[in-house]
């Protein structure tokens, strides 16, 4: 059997590519050969990167050339009470992240939406996006190409389910530039987060396009879906999971727990969340939603780079008779519990403390209920940082907590 060192020789000398090693060794020893060389090239100590606990087989399908793990650290906050469309009851959620006060943050808004009996939270809209771009030679025929694509969806809709066991084809809108025609195929993928469903359905869809009308294929994905880029068509659309969740607290509960007001809470949120933000020209309007969502997405195998469109947000306080009533809406929360990083056994642990690891009873239901959870955690982010703002304890509880 090759070991480690023979196959770093190998490699070294130009006999075996670096991402070649998996077919000389199982992957633990090909990833342990890559750390030699990195090792011998660098100086390097890489103890850490290969001290992980999983099988390197299993990432598979995750990485390619892979050396070993990153270890970022997990805590835990909730319980959350959330009455939620897919939660049936109280919910912990890991969370992943580097950024001191984080953790102890959005467990303060977590207790103060406890002692206000809990929040509301619902999926309004599920659809993951794919919008390829297609070239013609005028706007009239770009004009013929809407018409049929409008008059002809349940075909695209066979065609594009025909890939599928678990998808459906909600919608396709024709949006025409010129000699560009984009069409934005909308998803149900039920407990996927749905972008390699989306892709593949799709690409089966515009052959149909391409057959029957003038219009030909130039990209699968034109940037209109959009994918990992700030987008006003997602903070409208909605792109994944639209997903909202609301509180009202007390008077004595925002005071305890916050040493602020209902009104200097709606005040912070007023001047900073919707005027800053507008007058930066932001598409989030919100404090700092895309931490807890980024957090949430490392510790349960998300997409990453997809917290650019879970930052799409806006956060809303109003002062009330009671109290003070607030809320957040996520756009665009693309999230999954089975496929990609889900499968990882970190990221499926830390889907089992949520209990939503896997498919859903109905399809759906474990993505919806993970949107719901991770977007009461944001709401209680949101509090508890606008709080901060409002007492103005942000830079002494960061101060305190040593960070």
């Amino acid at each position: 059997m090759t070991d480690a060192a023979d196959l770093a020789a190998r490699v070294q000398a130009g006999e075996v590519r670096l991402h070649e090693l998996e077919q000389h060794a199982d992957a633990d020893v090909a990833a342990e050969a890559r750390r030699l060389i990195l090792t011998e090239e660098t100086e390097a100590d890489l103890d850490a990167i290969g001290a992980y606990t999983f099988d390197a087989a299993d990432a598979g399908p995750n990485i390619e050339n892979m050396v070993g793990a990153a270890q970022v650290p997990m805590g835990i906050v909730g319980p959350i009470h959330v009455d939620g469309g897919a939660v049936e009851r109280a919910k912990h959620l890991p969370l992943a992240t580097t950024e001191g006060a984080l953790v102890a943050s959005v467990n303060r808004g977590c207790a103060a939406i406890r002692a206000a009996d809990g929040a509301t939270a619902r999926v309004l809209k599920n659809a993951m996006t794919r919008a390829p771009v297609f070239r013609v030679a005028d706007v009239g025929e770009a004009s013929e190409v809407a018409s049929w694509v409008r008059e002809n969806v349940d075909e695209l809709a066979a065609a594009a389910e025909s890939t599928t066991n678990h998808g459906e084809l909600r919608d396709v809108t024709p949006y025409v530039v010129g000699d560009n025609v984009f069409l934005r195929f909308a998803y149900d993928t039920k407990d996927a987060m749905g972008m390699n469903m989306a892709t593949i359905a799709t690409e089966q869809a515009c052959e149909r396009v391409v057959e029957s009308t003038p219009a030909e294929l130039v990209a699968l994905s034109g940037n209109l879906c959009s994918d990992k880029k700030p987008a006003a068509i997602n903070s409208i659309e909605g792109r994944g999971r639209t997903v909202a969740a609301d509180v009202e607290i007390p008077r004595d509960v925002v005071e305890s727990y916050f040493k602020t007001t209902p009104e200097a809470i709606a005040e912070a949120n007023t001047r900073k969340n919707l005027i800053g933000s507008a007058k930066a020209g932001s598409l989030g309007f919100n404090a700092h939603a895309a931490n807890t969502v980024a957090a949430a997405f490392l510790a349960t195998g998300q997409d990453i780079a997809q917290v650019v469109e879970g930052a799409n947000a806006i956060t809303t306080a109003d002062v009330r008779e009671e109290g003070l009533y607030a809320s957040v809406t996520l756009a665009s929360l693309e999230v999954g519990t089975v496929g990609g990083g889900t499968n990882l056994p970190t990221q499926a642990e830390a889907l089992d403390v949520i209990g939503v690891s896997g498919g859903g009873d109905p399809a759906g239901a474990n993505a919806d209920a993970l949107a719901e959870v991770i977007a009461t955690a944001a709401l209680a982010g949101e509090l508890s940082l606008l709080g901060a703002l409002a007492s103005n304890h942000l830079a002494s509880a960061h101060e305190e907590l040593g960070r």
